[in-house]
């Protein structure tokens, strides 16, 4: 395979904490895309998102790429790459600026973004997204689009994603080490909202949470825009950790009960049965009730619902929820969790698997891969509209060199 970068060619790149996912997709002339490679690999290296070991992330990662560039018969050099991690945070700023001229102009919309992002950012942060929500032209009703409105005054509301500098830097560098140009970096909570929710529930409001395995990331949309996001560190690891503790078997063996009996409401036939599970000593089994396995599991279920429903009561966002909550990532296949979010919430609850107009492989017919399906709808969004950043709506080519240059710096 000969190492050249096609302008028809879009990667996407997931590094999660438990699974590398690496996608190769080519641009049709009619819009759609054609998938060519996948490739999913064990994650090794990171934690919570994070990296703690960039010389197994970064074998990791050249296998995962390996895997898809050997489907797809084609080498590539550069990606987009999803980020998340307890370090993530973000907040909701306004900005407010004259209208020169009596008309909202390109450069008005810019200069109302970037005062909106004039807020102070710790030493160790830098902004990720500048995300607009709405726009305001002489007191009048929210907009999405001010361009060409006449007017005195123009008022942005926009949503700030932040990160650790340094956490970026480590993706960033893995991602090169492992043969990859990094083609922009994009919050990964965003990237599966793109693949799961419908037009419909962004409009009218809707949560999406996805249950990774490292972390959960929350997100929620109303009128077509982002309005808020959390990366909640309770997450897939967390229910094995739990089965290990409360069932004395190892690490391995939580997994495979939880893969195997995982359920959280047990059937009455259920009631009183038994299952085998290894000892965390090794070399013999014991005897496990059924109920004990729903019964941990359960409770860290309710434990990251009740994180959530905490997030959006402090933030006053209910409103924002009309339509319900949709779950995905590989932690929402767990089973009963959707009846379990819906009767928490008392509202309507789904899982939330990748959409397309086509016929996806059915290796992507999974919430597993929403944030990489999602990575590649983003890029092809970007590239179709020649933007520089993940933005919905105008924005600032200072925050995408801004980001571009502290990455550089590092290296």
């Amino acid at each position: 395979m000969a190492r050249v970068f096609k302008d028809d060619i879009v990667v996407s790149v997931d590094v999660g904490t438990t699974k590398i996912c690496v996608i190769i997709a080519k641009r049709l002339g009619n819009g759609d895309v054609d998938l060519l490679g996948i490739g999913t690999v064990p994650s090794i290296g990171l934690k919570k998102g994070v990296v703690v070991d960039i010389n197994k992330a970064v074998t990791s990662i050249r296998k995962a790429i390996r895997e898809a560039e050997v489907m797809a018969g084609t080498m590539v050099e550069q990606a987009y790459v999803g980020i998340a991690g307890g370090h993530i945070s973000s907040l909701n700023s306004q900005g407010i600026v004259p209208i020169k001229n009596g008309e909202v102009s390109q450069k008005d919309i810019n200069t109302v973004i970037s005062a909106a992002q004039a807020v102070p950012i710790p030493e160790d942060q830098q902004i990720l997204h500048v995300l607009p929500q709405y726009f305001i032209v002489d007191s009048r009703d929210r907009v999405q689009n001010p361009l060409g409105m006449h007017g005195v005054r123009l008022e942005a509301q926009v949503h700030i994603v932040v990160g650790s500098v340094a956490s970026v830097q480590d993706l960033v560098k893995c991602c090169q080490l492992a043969g990859i140009k990094v083609k922009d970096i994009v919050l990964e909570q965003l990237a599966s909202a793109e693949a799961v929710l419908s037009y419909d529930e962004r409009e009218l409001g809707v949560a999406v949470l996805d249950i990774g395995g490292g972390t959960s990331d929350l997100a929620l949309y109303y009128s077509g825009t982002i309005r808020h996001t959390r990366v909640i560190p309770v997450a897939g690891n967390h229910f094995t950790n739990d089965l290990a503790v409360g069932l004395h078997t190892t690490i391995n063996g939580a997994e495979r009960v939880k893969q195997r009996y995982g359920n959280l409401f047990v059937s009455p036939s259920d009631i009183g049965k038994q299952i085998q599970v290894e000892h965390v000593q090794g070399n013999r089994y014991q005897d496990v009730a059924l109920k004990q396995v729903q019964d941990i599991l359960k409770a860290r279920a309710k434990e990251l619902l009740g994180i959530v429903q905490k997030e959006i009561v402090q933030y006053n966002l209910e409103h924002f929820v009309t339509s319900g909550l949709v779950l995905t990532g590989g932690g929402s296949l767990l089973d009963g969790f959707r009846q379990l979010a819906s009767e928490s919430f008392g509202m309507p609850a789904r899982i939330g698997y990748p959409k397309s107009e086509d016929q996806l492989p059915e290796l992507l017919e999974s919430p597993l891969y929403a944030t990489g399906y999602g990575l590649l709808l983003h890029a092809m969004k970007k590239e179709k509209n020649n933007m520089i950043n993940n933005l919905q709506g105008p924005m600032t080519y200072r925050v995408f060199m801004r980001m571009k240059s502290w990455v550089s710096d590092f290296f």
